[in-house]
């Protein structure tokens, strides 16, 4: 067969038959590149992990920024509220209670005479600090126990599962009143230990349930194969393919327990007085509302905001540690 003449513009490929096909540049190229995308994998490129490819898809994810920005903007009004309210919230001047909006003053005044921006500001320290922390200790207890009974089985299982059904038959809001009517005190601790009391069941049955499915994988059987400890078999193979289930009920949970601690402090069994919290000034401003509606409207609009903003980060977070969504 004659030799194919070269042609500057163009490229030749051998055809399946024994022949030869003119390519055009930019075709001849893209056989002999290597992939580029994002979504290619090369064949020296790394396997991406569980968490990359969350992680990539989180950021492509509108819901996931949206929500970020508005709790990177509460955790920073929560750890500096001087820097966008002046005064203190404990301020207060009868002669200007329920008045509305004026400068020094966006939000009006409540019927106490108080800033209700500045107390609105403040509120959402306490709220952040309450749902992080309880979500916290629930995280690390319900893991602990959950994972624990599901890795080792037996009577202990048995035991923590007829434990959790107890707690779960328990109604959260009744819970609260008997228990922080007797238990009190002028800090945050008392709600905080109330809300791990009574919702480390949840996470616990999950990381459970999460590390039995993960325990009976090839690789858990592999390394036990090899002589792998218990704890080393838990701790480095199990618990990094059974963490995700655990990481997204708890970040949908911290939007409960903020509303929660509201619910509580409203029906006047949480926080107390001089405690600065949003349910604490709902309660206070129900029975102006009529008079003054700005008082109760804003710190409920900003509960209602940071719950809905820990709801859809939570979602946006299952979505994308879900392998059947992909």
């Amino acid at each position: 067969m004659p030799e194919q003449p070269y042609a500057p513009g163009g490229a030749v490929a051998g055809t399946g038959m024994g022949g030869t096909m003119d390519l055009a540049t930019s075709e001849g190229a893209s056989l002999e590149a290597a992939p580029r995308g994002p979504d290619d994998a090369g064949p020296g490129a790394k396997p991406r992990s569980l968490w990359s490819d969350a992680w990539r898809d989180l950021r492509r994810n509108p819901v996931f920024l949206l929500s970020s920005l508005v709790i990177l903007f509460l955790v920073f009004v929560s750890l500096w509220p001087s820097a966008i309210a002046s005064g203190s919230p404990l301020s207060c001047d009868l002669a200007k209670a329920q008045e509305g909006s004026q400068p020094g003053a966006p939000f009006g005044y409540d019927g106490q005479g108080c800033n209700v921006y500045t107390r609105t500001v403040y509120g959402a320290r306490t709220s952040v600090t309450v749902g992080v922390l309880a979500t916290l200790g629930v995280a690390v207890l319900g893991s602990v126990l959950g994972g624990l009974a599901g890795f080792f089985g037996g009577a202990g299982d048995a035991v923590l599962s007829r434990i959790t059904d107890i707690f779960f038959a328990i109604p959260v809001v009744l819970g609260g009143l008997v228990l922080l009517s007797v238990v009190t005190g002028d800090t945050v601790w008392p709600v905080i230990g109330f809300m791990v009391l009574l919702g480390w069941p949840q996470i616990s049955r999950i990381a459970r349930g999460s590390v039995i499915t993960a325990r009976q994988h090839d690789y858990v059987q592999a390394a036990r194969a090899l002589g792998a400890s218990p704890a080393r078999t838990l701790l480095r193979h199990i618990a990094p393919n059974a963490v995700a289930p655990v990481i997204v009920v708890a970040t949908i949970a911290l939007g409960t327990y903020i509303a929660l601690e509201a619910t509580l402090s409203y029906l006047g069994v949480g926080l107390k007085p001089p405690t600065v919290s949003w349910g604490i000034d709902i309660s206070a401003a129900s029975p102006y509302i009529r008079n003054a509606p700005h008082a109760l409207l804003w710190p409920s609009g900003a509960l209602a905001v940071t719950v809905l903003a820990f709801i859809m980060l939570g979602d946006a977070v299952r979505d994308a540690l879900d392998p059947k969504l992909r």
